[in-house]
């Protein structure tokens, strides 16, 4: 569930610099080097980090809660037992 939670911010993230490039390649027919200049960049960063921080609210109000009592991992007889909701 991490992982997954982790993927989807990552994508957020990126997203901006992917149509970017998408944009550039179907406009100018590359998306090389030369047109990736600072300021569309930083431009893309804020818009990417806005969306990054929009998916981090959404995800904590409107996310999957576990319910009942979490119960710590734990070593029984020797083996370890990882943490669960009750």
């Amino acid at each position: 569930m991490v992982l997954r939670l982790a993927l989807i911010e990552i994508a957020l993230f990126l997203a901006p610099f992917a149509i970017y490039a998408a944009w550039l390649w179907f406009t100018r027919g590359s998306a090389a080097r030369s047109n990736w200049t600072a300021g569309p960049v930083y431009v893309l960063a804020l818009v990417g980090l806005i969306l990054t921080v929009i998916g981090f609210v959404l995800l904590a109000s409107f996310g999957e809660a576990e319910r009942g009592t979490y119960r710590p991992a734990e070593v029984r007889d020797g083996v370890l037992v990882p943490g669960r909701f009750e």
